[in-house]
Formats: structure tokens, sequence, C-alpha cells
């Protein structure tokens, strides 16, 4: 596999720190121990070569031409199972993956104007977003995710969509060197309630954007009455066990403010269904049924309450 983000730190001229993230990223990716990363690099060298295209304007985006044998292609792209976000047409195969990214991004997009921004997406996934970014005119995203998979998805988008301001890096949060640029946006989605120390990385994420620039913020909440309260889970939650921490919504708004924003706004709250996360057989694994108490549908297995997720939009000081 050669250089991978070699073109990333020319998408943003004289910006020394991106040109040293790319290369952070690049040893990353070619050093990782991930056990199955040679049998996914494999999988991506037999795709079959395509012309390049991208329409990114669409719920499910439409990366290159059809390719001749799409049976092929799907037992090829069926390798880097399990695919988490999309809908996404690859080569003229569809995916249909866990979640119906395309409903969250609905409730987002009319609330933001990404026209020649600079993004920065935390917890990134494949990509999915950023495409819908690039989509809504965004001049550059730069995604991270410390999952080595959600990569190689990526990887396969490009060899359809080609050389797109998309990019996916193997990194955390925690990873990104001293001295960042000022992003004009910063998206935080699915990863507040993951983090111990909730007002750390609000106040980290402050730190990246420019003075004006915007926060989306998307998370698990607690439902409507529950505003000011705070859930700390004992053990697991909806089968997950790495959540710390939900909050109401006055209480995550308050908590953007002592990160130094304003204009906190609830822009959404909208129940997760199984309309919009569900198994697929491109996610074979356990979903949101499982996850929800089987004779009463407002609790989770374990008796909390239901998943709820806000979106919520600030202003960097």
């Amino acid at each position: 596999m050669g250089s991978v983000y070699q073109a990333l730190a020319d998408r943003w001229p004289d910006n020394e720190w991106l040109g040293q993230l790319s290369e952070q990223a690049e040893r990353c990716l070619q050093s990782h121990p991930h056990g199955d990363l040679p049998r996914w690099r494999a999988a991506l060298a037999e795709l079959p070569p395509v012309s390049c295209s991208a329409e990114l304007s669409l719920p499910c985006p439409v990366l290159g031409s059809d390719a001749m044998d799409a049976a092929a292609v799907r037992k090829t792209l069926m390798a880097l199972h399990p695919w988490r976000k999309g809908p996404l047409r690859l080569g003229g195969v569809n995916i249909d993956s866990e979640w119906r990214s395309d409903r969250k991004w609905a409730r987002i997009a009319p609330h933001v104007d990404l026209r020649d921004r600079r993004v920065l997406d935390i917890g990134c996934g494949n990509g999915y977003y950023g495409l819908r970014m690039l989509g809504a005119e965004a001049r550059l995203v730069v995604g991270v995710d410390p999952t080595v998979l959600f990569v190689m998805q990526w990887l396969a988008c490009r060899h359809f969509a080609g050389d797109l301001a998309n990019y996916v890096l193997p990194l955390a949060l925690e990873d990104l060197p001293d001295g960042a640029p000022e992003f004009d946006a910063v998206f935080s989605m699915g990863v507040l309630y993951h983090r111990r120390d909730p007002s750390s990385h609000l106040a980290r994420l402050r730190s990246l954007l420019r003075p004006g620039g915007i926060l989306v913020l998307e998370t698990l909440v607690l439902p409507p009455g529950q505003e000011d309260d705070l859930l700390v889970p004992a053990g697991r939650y909806a089968r997950m066990r790495n959540v710390w921490a939900i909050p109401g919504t006055a209480r995550l708004t308050s908590w953007v403010r002592a990160a130094g924003f304003r204009n906190g706004e609830v822009v959404d709250v909208s129940p997760t269904t199984e309309a919009e996360q569900r198994s697929t057989p491109w996610m074979s694994f356990e979903s949101l049924r499982e996850a929800i108490h089987p004779t009463d549908q407002g609790r989770t297995v374990e008796g909390h309450p239901r998943p709820i997720r806000a979106v919520l939009k600030a202003h960097a000081i």
C-alpha cells in the first residue's frame, strides 16, 4: 500500500500542523498491529478498476461506475464487514449498513452551513458523513477514528470515488498534535458518552475551532422531563460497556457553555428506532433490537431509558 495521506497536506497550503498530522497518520497505518490488516489490504487489492466518480448529495452516495462483476465486488466489500455507517453504493453495489446515517444527516444538515468550510470530524467512522459534508460544499473534511477497519472502508470508497477532500485518519482525538489550526467547524457525533471526562472532551473541541467556529455535537441524552439529570450507568448501557455519562439536554447545554461556547441550541431530539439502527447482511451482529428490553420498549435490557439522541449546535467564543 503506497502513501495514503500525502495529498492531505496539500489541501491546506502552509499548514505545518496538517503536514505533521498526515505523516503521523501514515506511520500509524503502515505499522498498525491489527491482525486482520493483511486480509483487509488483500481485499482492497482485489477491487476492480473503475471510472472514478462521486454523487454526494444523495442519501446514499454513489461512488464509481458500475463494475462488470457486481457479485465479485460485493464479495470483496463484504470482507470489510461490519459496515456500521452508510448507506453507500460502491461500484454498483449497495451497502445496507447498520446505521441509516442519512437519517441523522437529515436532522443536522438544515442547521449547518458548510459552504467553503474546513471541517474536523471526531470519531468519523468510515467517512460517510464526510462525503455528505462535501456534498454540502465543505472545502475539506479531516476525520479521525482509531478503528482501522473504518480506514479500510474509507479506502474502498476512495477506490471508487477518487481523491476527494474527505480523509479518515487512524487516530483518536488524543493523538492530535499540539498547535492545531483553527477549523471552521468541528463535529463530534456519538463520542461524548464514551468519554470519562465530558468536560475535557468539550474543551479540546473548543481548542480546535476558530472564534465563531461551529460545534456540532450529537450524543445520547435523557428523556424529556429529565433535562437537568445525569445518568452514570453502573454497568453497561444498551449492551455497551464504555458509556460513562448521559445528561439531560439542559445539563448538556451547560457543559457546552462552560467549555467556551455560546448560543448553544439543541436543534433536534430523536429516539433511536430500528428504522435507523438494525442488523443487516452488511452488519450481522447484534444491534438495537437486542439492546431494548423485550417487555418494555421504553427501556434498555439493563433497565435504563432507551436511547434518545440529541443534536446541539454552538459557536466558539
